[in-house]
């Protein structure tokens, strides 16, 4: 049972990961531009908050899965803005060859804790792990606590090595992108991402009529 958890975990963080999604452009943009392991960082980040959404959804804990359902208009909007900003930096930022300065802890840190709290103020990330669970009736782990970890480690796992592979090969590769190639990159990711926040933002006037907030 535990086994299959951990190999349960690993499969639904690699469904999750592979897909590329804002966070997902905003890492790899990161990589080329500043460097692989601010990439590498991001990515981690991404991975770290699906295991703490997989294990809260597994447990069934009301209280987060409250909290994004009652913050959710709050959560989107601060969510939204941050994606217009991000995108529009990224669309602004200049191709050069090599990443303007060493990798930093601080900097590092940034990169970590910006896409984990990205991650986790979409309430969809829950959303999507419920309706794992569910395709694949998966059992309840309320109140198993040791199996809803191992659960989680196995989504951190399966996610953060589709993330440690994806920067293998970015770094692999980067030397074969010339500066028109890196300026298009910057380009074409800073606007995705910036659409994405217009997204997010557009949709909260729907949200925002449905609860009299608008």
């Amino acid at each position: 049972m535990k086994i299959n958890l951990l190999l349960q975990g690993m499969l639904m963080g690699l469904v999750v990961a592979v897909p590329v999604g804002p966070l997902g452009l905003l890492s790899i943009s990161r990589a080329l531009s500043m460097g692989a392991w601010y990439g590498l960082f991001s990515g981690l980040g991404i991975a770290t908050a699906d295991a703490f959404v997989a294990g809260a959804a597994a447990l069934g804990i009301s209280l987060i899965s409250d909290f994004l359902t009652d913050h959710q208009f709050a959560l989107r909007f601060i969510g939204g803005i941050f994606l217009c900003y991000l995108g529009l930096k990224i669309y602004r930022t200049q191709a050069i060859r090599e990443p303007s300065g060493a990798s930093t802890a601080n900097g590092l840190l940034g990169a970590y804790v910006s896409t984990f709290l990205l991650t986790c103020s979409n309430p969809v990330t829950i959303l999507a792990f419920v309706a794992i669970y569910a395709a694949w009736s998966i059992q309840s782990l309320s109140g198993h606590y040791a199996g809803a970890a191992l659960l989680s480690i196995g989504v951190f796992t399966g996610s953060a090595a589709w993330w440690v592979a994806l920067f293998v090969g970015l770094t692999g590769f980067r030397d074969r992108f010339n500066l028109r190639v890196l300026w298009w990159i910057h380009r074409i990711s800073g606007a995705g991402i910036a659409a994405f926040g217009v997204v997010i933002l557009v949709s909260l006037t729907r949200l925002g009529s449905m609860w009299g907030i608008l």
